[in-house]
């Protein structure tokens, strides 16, 4: 399925069309920009014409320079049946070559008025945001304490509950029951809800209930970044669950891995104020404070301790 055409980066960015108007349906599939200085130049044998190409002050002072002759041959190289778009940086004026080649195999010539430099980070953020990998989890995500927290587990369980619980502590909803994830980075996940169920909060015997109408917007967000994930399961006798907090699970999702807590379920649990707490830990642990880990040192250097007073009150000559 196509996510971005050279129509939305028209629209998105508000440039100019200048030419080639029927290739506006044109697919955009990599996130990649290309300013051609080579290729004008006259070397294309590794033209990556798949990419938007992005022309500037440089490139088209350059081109002026050349002859007549010259500058059609390589406009008309420029523009491959693959070229979703050419833009223009600093509203810089058109080389007429470009136009006549444009509109000859359909390749839209766009103009911004934005620095080159500025307007390709701009352009690279936006198609890096819509071309990311993207998944979806069932599961709910709440921010908490600036932590983004993924409830994932069986249904039924009790996640929307517990997010309900957390949102009446003055934590904030992003989905339920539909996590929209994309990665943005190598290990950049973020998770935003679907828009038919955006806001929305399903409890059962209750039904649906709309977060931002109850309780006020602040108590949702559009998206947030992943970082720990909870799993809640019901409580197994027969399962020994960690007590000091020392392992560390890993959950993959697409290619990034996240912390990931197995809190298990039985009556008489506040759930909320337990996700609550995990999540002010997780932050703990990000800034270096351990407390597994200090109470393992501690623990060991008691054991030590205790082990050298028997020694010592063994041995005769001591």
């Amino acid at each position: 399925m196509v996510k971005v055409r050279t129509q939305d980066l028209l629209e998105h960015f508000n440039l100019e069309l200048i030419s080639g108007e029927e290739g506006l349906h044109r697919p955009i599939t990599t996130t990649d920009i290309s300013r051609p200085g080579l290729e004008i130049a006259g070397f294309f044998d590794y033209y990556p014409s798949e990419r938007i190409q992005l022309l500037g002050k440089t490139e088209l002072s350059f081109l002026e320079k050349l002859s007549p002759l010259e500058k059609e041959v390589r406009m008309e190289k420029l523009c491959t049946d693959e070229t979703p778009g050419i833009c223009i940086s600093r509203g810089l004026e058109v080389p007429e070559e470009l136009i006549e080649a444009s509109e000859k195999h359909s390749v839209p010539v766009m103009r911004t008025s934005s620095k080159t430099t500025r307007f390709s980070s701009r352009l690279t953020n936006y198609l890096e945001s819509k071309l990311a990998p993207t998944t979806a989890v069932h599961g709910v995500l709440v921010d908490i304490y600036g932590v983004g927290v993924l409830i994932i587990g069986q249904s039924g369980v009790g996640k929307s509950e517990t997010a309900l619980e957390l949102v009446k502590r003055g934590h904030r909803l992003v989905a339920d029951d539909c996590v929209e994830i994309r990665q943005e980075d190598e290990d950049v996940l973020v998770g935003s809800s679907p828009e038919l169920i955006e806001h929305l909060l399903e409890i059962r015997g209750l039904g649906i209930i709309n977060v931002m109408t109850l309780f006020g917007a602040g108590a949702v967000r559009s998206y947030k970044r992943i970082t720990l994930v909870i799993n809640l399961e019901i409580w197994d006798k027969q399962k020994q669950y960690d007590r000091l907090g020392i392992e560390e699970e890993k959950m993959r999702i697409i290619d990034t891995d996240l912390p990931k807590l197995t809190v298990p379920v039985r009556p008489g649990r506040n759930l909320a104020v337990i996700i609550e707490v995990a999540a002010m830990n997780f932050r703990l642990k990000r800034m270096g404070v351990n407390a597994a880990e200090q109470f393992q040192e501690r623990l060991a250097g008691a054991i030590t301790d205790e082990t050298k007073v028997r020694e010592d009150s063994i041995d005769p000559l001591k």
